[in-house]
């Protein structure tokens, strides 16, 4: 199958792209986290603080605030168990944290370069089940670092970088090739979480889709048949114009950059005692690297389609919370959902919550005040206050729906979601993340269908999180029908799909065992 078949099936025809004879070995599964074996080690902080608050700027950066920095951004928060069936003994046992992932298997991994007092400088892998830093690589590397991301970020003025990685094999042993859409919107959900969790420690970040990608493997020490880097996030403690740099003055290669380090030997450990080839992730992976610095991008602005019938939603102010405690309580419902009236305030809130708050610093903007989203929220609305029933469009530069069709879209939803998870006759809201079909293939290549999926993985991070902090619980879904969605929208004739599903709403507490694993 060639890569342009692969995305349209994996996308459209998600049955052509992984074998129906398909059965998942739970009992050789590999761990949700990587374990390195023989490295330095240094411990973090468990005392991390019960309460976040957004901070403008931060006092001085250390370990401790790092150690508090990566726990609620990726750390292990939460132990469960529940029922998966009505046999009593058939209880389903997890680790959790407070981004969500597809099976909860979490494909992605951190790693940070740091330049703290008290800590040598020098590149680390965050090791979740123990809650420390593994040094990898001990050294200065803001030369290759910057030459890597094209010279457009000054990194001698950041403390530091976070690298977001993807390991194929953790979810690939048990969605086979259809991993591959999942670990762009998993990794997509995890920036989504840095970038508030940043905003509560005063950190400034700015996200790099294009980088030299043989070059920040190979810093990192990673091998590319089993792991690549998807995004990397230089942080900084002040706010400055460091990163505004989109003129690339010289041209590097990967190739040259690789040839100034020598390897990393290390091991690790997965637990699988037999890994399966993924030939069609890693054939992925490879054609959407970039050897060369003169082959980043800019995507230019696409002109907003306004006119027409509006509903014009209500006039609210930036919700304020606690993300600690919004974290907490942030809940996936599936069967859970219960039918319950939204009000137009909560409604607005949810919306203008999610997409001001999506506004981020990347590099495929530059330095330009970009007006539209490359993404945007569709909804299905059934029983919310003074709104007909119907499939919406949200105008975020009005703050207003845009009328698609009316009536009860629910028996429509039933029929393309493929399991039997959700009941949509529940559900108040069901939002879709949409995005252009074409994945801005033309400016991007095959790297842009999973930028694509990460800026819808950070989009829906923010509705989980405003959803939370208003008392209701959204469940990320990817198994639905594509074709049906995009036909309630009218989407195809606008040269857009629906690219993640979130049945939206109040929901009734589970009957499961949980335990916090914070202090």
């Amino acid at each position: 199958m060639n890569l342009e078949a692969f995305l349209h099936n994996l996308h459209f025809d998600i049955d052509k792209v992984s074998p129906r004879d398909w059965e998942v070995d739970w009992d050789d599964a590999p761990l949700a986290y990587k374990l390195y074996r023989g490295l330095p080690t240094i411990p973090l902080s468990l005392e991390v603080p019960l309460t976040l608050k957004r901070m403008e700027e931060t006092a001085k950066v250390d370990l401790n605030k790092i150690g508090h920095f990566l726990w609620y951004v990726f750390g292990l928060t939460q132990c469960s168990e529940s029922m998966m069936s009505d046999q009593a003994l058939d209880l389903m046992q997890s680790k959790r944290r407070f981004v969500p992932s597809g099976g909860a298997l979490y494909p992605n991994e951190l790693y940070v370069y740091l330049k703290i007092e008290h800590l040598p400088t020098g590149v680390y892998h965050y090791d979740v089940a123990h809650h420390r830093l593994v040094l990898l690589r001990e050294g200065n590397f803001d030369s290759y670092l910057s030459r890597a991301l094209g010279n457009r970020c000054d990194l001698s003025d950041c403390f530091g970088s976070v690298f977001v990685s993807t390991m194929f094999w953790k979810n690939f042993f048990k969605y086979n090739n259809f991993a591959y859409r999942l670990q762009g919107l998993d990794a997509g959900v995890l920036i989504g979480q840095l970038l508030e969790v940043a905003k509560c420690f005063g950190f400034v970040p700015w996200v790099y889709f294009q980088f030299l990608d043989r070059a920040i493997n190979h810093l990192l020490g990673l091998s590319e048949q089993e792991e690549s880097v998807y995004a990397v996030i230089p942080l900084s403690a002040e706010s400055t114009s460091y990163f505004n740099r989109s003129h690339i003055d010289r041209d590097d290669s990967a190739t040259e950059l690789c040839q100034e380090l020598t390897a990393i030997q290390s091991t690790h450990y997965v637990k699988s005692r037999r890994v399966i080839a993924f030939p069609m992730l890693t054939k992925m992976n490879e054609a959407s690297m970039l050897e060369s610095t003169r082959s980043f991008r800019q995507i230019k602005e696409e002109p907003i389609n306004g006119g027409g019938q509006t509903v014009t939603l209500p006039s609210v102010n930036q919700l304020s919370y606690d993300l600690a405690s919004v974290c907490r309580k942030r809940f996936s419902p599936d069967i859970d959902f219960v039918l319950g009236k939204v009000s137009q305030l909560q409604l607005a809130t949810l919306l203008k919550g999610a997409v001001d708050s999506f506004s981020y610093p990347n590099d495929l903007d530059g330095v330009q005040k970009k007006q539209q989203s490359r993404v945007s929220i569709y909804g299905c609305l059934y029983n919310v206050e003074g709104i007909p029933n119907g499939a919406y469009h949200y105008d975020s530069s009005a703050h207003a729906l845009r009328p698609v069709q009316l009536g009860d879209p629910r028996l429509r939803l039933q029929h393309g979601i493929s399991g039997g998870n959700v009941n949509m006759f529940q559900v108040p809201l069901c939002l879709h993340v949409a995005g252009n079909k074409n994945y801005f293939k033309t400016e991007m290549g095959y790297r842009g269908c999973r930028i694509q999926q990460m800026e819808a993985g950070m989009l829906v991070q923010r509705i989980l999180l405003v959803a939370s902090a208003l008392g209701i619980g959204g469940h990320p879904l990817l198994g639905f029908d594509a074709n049906v969605c995009d036909e309630i929208y009218k989407l195809s004739p606008q040269g857009k799909t629906s690219l993640i599903q979130i049945p939206t709403g109040p929901y009734r507490h589970r009957p499961w065992l949980t335990g916090s694993l914070r202090s």
